[in-house]
């Protein structure tokens, strides 16, 4: 497959969350990441899609959530992405600790894994989540308007981990199909990474498989990661992986309009859902880099509707800055 285009990095990682406040107020708040986008899930219009990134939302950069109030809490299991990484430099881990231990979030680490220093959390909604201290990150920009110093801010995100039944086909996968190269192993934990101009391994690259044989089955619902998505450059290339996946028999959808990018999902062997995504036309396309999600943002084709979603949702204060008790 020498023709097969190049996967260029992670572009979002998508979960679920039950608190849109809460939700807002942990993520700019807490974690200092920028509110790029306030608008619904395209398949469920009324609810919330909460999207966080950088100060313009470039890809790699972004952590999004679809918002189910009520909804049950979910199970980390096999077949799941079960924690997600974002990396910040090396030398602001102790800016970390101390930034968890003051807004009383519950923490470990940092430990070591895999030659990094790591420390894991959980957000209000039980999401596993991981700080990743990273020598080379300085290049990355992160958000520096926000409630977090520039010199310590979230650089993007690092990787995710999947726990898999079956460990082989998915590794498979991401190796013969997807282009990833296995890089790294540590007891029953194996890293792969694509190749980009920047080099291998570096942060946004990077997906962890843990053998998890005999584990229950995870089950998707508040506080578990939704999807992944990866980045591909343009449209003709998304078109291109679409001819690929269905070659390979993947059961991949039709391309889907996100009007922020264009993607195609499918179910990798193990069953985590999959998604390529398109870098532009980007967040910008609707608001202003300064006005970025300062409003509720509809798709085009929803815009007759507003009145109708906009009275189905719940009323959202975008103020970064949380109480105690709200995190």
């Amino acid at each position: 497959m020498t023709s097969m285009p190049a996967l260029l990095g992670m572009h979002h990682v998508t979960a679920i969350a039950s608190d849109p406040q809460r939700n807002i107020h942990f993520y700019t708040g807490v974690l200092g990441l920028r509110l790029v986008k306030v608008t619904v899930n395209f398949d469920d219009p009324f609810s919330y899609h909460l999207y966080y990134g950088n100060e313009v939302g470039n890809p790699g950069t972004i952590l999004t959530f679809f918002i189910w109030p009520g909804a049950r809490r979910g199970r980390q299991g096999t077949g799941q992405i079960v924690s997600t990484s974002f990396s910040v430099p090396q030398s602001s881990l102790s800016y970390w600790v101390g930034r968890l231990i003051e807004h009383g979030v519950s923490y470990d680490g940092p430990v070591s894994r895999l030659g990094e220093r790591v420390i894991t959390f959980r957000d209000p909604d039980g999401l596993a989540l991981e700080l990743v201290g990273y020598a080379g990150t300085e290049h990355r920009a992160g958000w520096g308007g926000g409630t977090v110093p520039a010199e310590h801010a979230i650089r993007g995100l690092s990787g995710v981990m999947l726990w898999e039944e079956d460990y082989d086909q998915t590794a498979r996968t991401l190796t013969e199909i997807l282009g990833f190269q296995h890089i790294a192993e540590e007891e029953n934990v194996t890293r792969y990474a694509l190749a980009t101009d920047a080099g291998i391994g570096i942060p946004g690259t990077r997906i962890d498989v843990r053998r998890a044989s005999g584990f229950w089955t995870g089950k998707v619902a508040v506080g578990t990661v939704h999807h992944v998505a990866w980045r591909t450059a343009t449209d003709e290339t998304l078109l291109a992986w679409r001819e690929i996946l269905k070659a390979q028999e993947f059961n991949a959808t039709p391309v889907m309009d996100r009007e922020y990018f264009h993607s195609v999902y499918f179910p990798e062997p193990g069953g985590v859902l999959f998604e390529i995504a398109t870098d532009p036309p980007g967040f910008t396309i609707n608001e202003t880099v300064e006005q970025l999600g300062t409003q509720l943002q509809l798709p085009p084709w929803m815009e007759d509707s507003r009145a109708e979603i906009e009275a189905a949702l719940p009323p959202l204060s975008l103020s970064t800055m949380p109480a105690k008790e709200d995190v």
